[in-house]
């Protein structure tokens, strides 16, 4: 009986050294916590697309961990702001896997600065969510261990243009930028224009600095058109709008995911009715004063007290579901092989926010293609319409 007393005892003593040695194996996991790494604007205007986001990650990791965890894991979130810059991202992504050791990213604001990370990120094969950048070719072609949750600009483009025809527009014009944002999603949209048999009857480009646009508004009118795609940033599409109305063009503006917020945007047109015929394009199905988000809503005021839910939290709560997901999918006996894996397969799930089910597969990692088309009659509420899902087979 002695014997079988310390063989026991050894047997315990055994089991309790391994356990924290093959936590151990993965960075950034123990036996009891999974460190995830978020990467963002947390300060400066482009906080909207990484610090907001970021806290509605933050609020699902909370109910994850307060329900015991993933496998009896919490979940920690550590962040580095990126200040949406190219550089800062690239030193954003190298703190957090070099030195903080984070198992896995959730994160990616601003595009531009998400792309110029990508080769490091890919490089260290750390798994990658992406939560709200759209840039094409952060995902395309794909990374085997970055997957998006984000719109992608393709997806975006395609959906535009889908929404003119069904809208009955005949004569359809766009009006872009052309810095690398604006070539983002400009070459999918003559890609989308030549995949269905249709031109556009006039093309202009704004600067992103741009005061003044009455020439391209004149010139638009000129050509008679009914529906314009806007492929700007909300400075120089306000701008744009406001000369419009001052010139009385009203055809049907098609807004993408760079003005993602039909109340602030109303404001900075600021001339009644100016956004009266504007539509645009959201990552998520509903606006933040819909009662099917209230939870949402309740946790984001308790966590981050004088804060309001915003559209941004939303993209932030879905992008975070869906890796929370992969990671229970990914089984106790967690690397992030499995979870690259358990991502890929990620097939029709639905989250509490985005448009249409998240589906990932091996060959396509541009994982929601549901954009919602919102629209806020001027002086009104924000009112989600309905989705549209784009098939790019």
């Amino acid at each position: 009986m002695r014997l079988n007393s310390f063989a026991s005892a050894m047997v315990g003593t055994l089991l309790l050294a391994v356990a924290p040695a093959a936590a151990a194996d993965a960075p950034g996991v123990t036996a009891d916590k999974i460190r995830i790494g978020s990467f963002g604007a947390l300060t400066g205007p482009g906080y909207l697309y990484g610090k907001l986001v970021m806290n509605g990650v933050e609020i699902v990791f909370d109910e994850v961990n307060a329900k015991g965890g993933v496998h009896g894991r919490k979940l920690e979130l550590v962040r580095e702001d990126d200040r949406c810059d190219p550089a800062g991202a690239i030193g954003a992504v190298k703190k957090l896997i070099y030195q903080d050791q984070v198992f896995a990213l959730i994160g990616g604001g601003c595009s531009n600065a998400t792309f110029a990370a990508r080769e490091e990120v890919e490089k260290s094969k750390v798994p990658l969510l992406v939560f709200a950048s759209v840039h094409d070719g952060i995902t395309t072609p794909p990374a085997p261990n970055i997957f998006s949750t984000a719109t992608t600009s393709t997806i975006e483009s395609y959906a535009q243009l889908e929404f003119a025809l069904k809208r009955g527009a005949k004569r359809i014009a766009v009006v872009s930028m052309r810095d690398s944002w604006g070539r983002a999603r400009y070459e999918p949209l003559m890609a989308a224009f030549k995949s269905k048999g249709v031109k556009p009857v006039a093309d202009e480009e704004v600067s992103p600095d741009a005061n003044d646009t009455t020439a391209q508004v004149l010139r638009l009118k000129a050509a008679n058109a009914d529906a314009v795609i806007v492929l700007l940033y909300p400075k120089p599409a306000a701008v744009f709008l406001r000369d419009s109305a001052k010139l009385a063009f009203k055809p049907i503006m098609i807004g993408q995911t760079g003005i993602a917020d039909p109340a602030a945007f109303e404001e900075q047109v600021g001339v009644p009715g100016g956004t009266a015929n504007f539509y645009t394009i959201s990552m998520v199905r509903y606006t933040p004063d819909d009662p099917a988000v209230d939870k949402w809503r309740k946790a984001i005021e308790a966590k981050f007290p004088g804060d309001r839910l915003s559209v941004f939290n939303l993209f932030g709560v879905g992008s975070a579901q869906v890796l929370v997901e992969a990671l229970k999918n990914a089984g106790p006996d967690l690397t992030r092989e499995k979870l690259i894996a358990a991502l890929a397969s990620i097939k029709n799930f639905e989250t509490d926010t985005h448009g249409g089910p998240i589906t990932c597969s091996e060959a396509d990692h541009r994982c929601h293609k549901s954009p919602a088309w919102i629209r806020k009659e001027p002086g009104g509420p924000t009112k989600v319409l309905d989705v549209t899902p784009v098939s790019l087979n």
